[in-house]
């Protein structure tokens, strides 16, 4: 592969850097006591300055960049992968500012593949134009959602409709009130081949039924402005059959399909959280004194910053390795590379993070600083998606069969 990003990419990332810069870290502060402020369902909905900085990415072409095709802005997964690295600096603004936010760009890939013209007139356009938020309905409280086959969520067929019911939690998204419609993963024939029982089916939020219960914290952050996590309860849910995304059994499969492309934007993102935490913490060592000389000058300190960059730098190669094997050989020939940089890249960076902590100190556990915050969803992303531990399994697999 070539390690020089190419002319549009390099003309995008200039934009996007300028946008940031300009705009987006100007924005955090505000961004933050308009948080704080809110009120009711208020509290989950995206706060005033994130639609400002939509209008603006919008005007200036920074707009669905994840989505390849012409539906989005046409680029190859190694021509975003940069871009999805420097809205990471900013991960509570950036994204959603482009419209690049998950869980909606998975669900706007999963209809732009398999979704109907219907469906996609109905969902995906309105999602396009940043005009509706939506949620992907998979993870279960009562089973280990680790295994996917697992899942318990019933999605019958009765005539023309599907009957949903099933308990669903950390559903992301689904507090926020614009969050127009559920992408739901059930079980349509529990007694087939175990990849081929499960369907995924397109519900409204307002149908009958449907009950979001309450939002989940993660390490007591409610992610409001991701639109939070929820439990959701479905209870003799009807949908038309024309709601089924995909066919029948084609569940399972189009699950994987959504978390391939998923997986590169996160682990960009995260190489972009690792690049802030690094900058945060050399501006701290170099102006902070300790024991009568900069914290800079302390070895552990320097350790940790050399470590720090190597480990950037060593991550990045492998993501951008990755996005250009799914863009040559596609997802299926870059599956070894998908699980190396999950399993990777979010350890990695937790540890940046974590040191870049413990230079700052006492302020790096607090709110005035991004750092808490970064680490709690660093260490989120060592879950989702697939624990660590699923992918090291299927990845160790994968090479002991070559011995076998």
């Amino acid at each position: 592969m070539d390690f020089a990003y190419d002319a549009r990419t390099e003309e995008l990332r200039g934009r996007l850097q300028a946008f940031l810069d300009e705009r987006v870290y100007p924005a955090e502060e505000v961004f933050a006591r308009q948080r704080e402020a809110a009120e009711g369902d208020a509290r989950w909905s995206a706060p005033p300055v994130v639609e400002e900085l939509k209008a603006q990415a919008r005007a200036l072409g920074l707009w669905n960049l994840f989505l390849p095709g012409e539906l989005g802005a046409g680029l190859t997964n190694l021509q975003y992968a940069p871009l999805a690295e420097l809205t990471g600096r900013s991960p509570h603004l950036a994204p959603p500012a482009l419209n690049c936010a998950a869980p909606d760009t998975g669900n706007m890939e999963l209809l732009a593949e398999f979704g109907t013209p219907e469906q996609r007139e109905r969902w995906l356009e309105p999602l396009l134009a940043g005009e509706i938020r939506s949620a992907f309905a998979m993870t279960e409280p009562d089973v280990a959602s680790s295994d996917a086959t697992n899942i318990e969520t019933r999605i019958e067929r009765d005539g023309d409709s599907y009957v949903v019911n099933g308990r669903k939690w950390f559903i992301s998204g689904a507090m926020n009130p614009k969050c127009a419609v559920f992408v739901v993963m059930g079980k349509t024939d529990p007694s087939a081949e175990r990849h081929r029982q499960q369907s995924q089916v397109l519900v409204d939020r307002d149908t009958p039924g449907v009950q979001v219960r309450r939002a989940m914290t993660v390490f007591g952050y409610d992610d409001g402005d991701h639109g939070g996590h929820a439990e959701v309860v479905f209870r003799d849910v009807r949908v038309p059959v024309a709601n089924l995304l995909g066919e029948e059994g084609g569940g399972f499969a189009i699950a994987q399909a959504r978390l391939g492309p998923g997986r590169v934007h996160h682990c960009m993102r995260l190489i972009g959280m690792a690049e802030r935490a690094l900058e945060l913490m050399c501006r701290r060592a170099v102006g902070r004194t300790a024991f009568g000389r900069p914290l800079a000058d302390q070895g552990v300190v320097r350790e940790w910053i050399a470590e720090a960059r190597v480990e950037i730098e060593q991550l990045r190669l492998l993501v951008l390795k990755t996005a250009w094997l799914m863009d040559t050989v596609g997802n299926r020939g870059a599956h070894t590379e998908i699980q190396a940089i999950k399993i990777a890249t979010p350890a990695a960076v937790l540890r940046i993070i974590d040191r870049a902590v413990q230079v700052h100190g006492a302020a790096g556990v607090s709110q005035d600083v991004p750092l808490a915050q970064l680490w709690a969803a660093a260490r989120t992303l060592r879950l989702a998606d697939g624990p660590d531990e699923v992918h090291k399994r299927s990845l160790a697999r994968r090479e002991l069969r070559r011995y076998a």
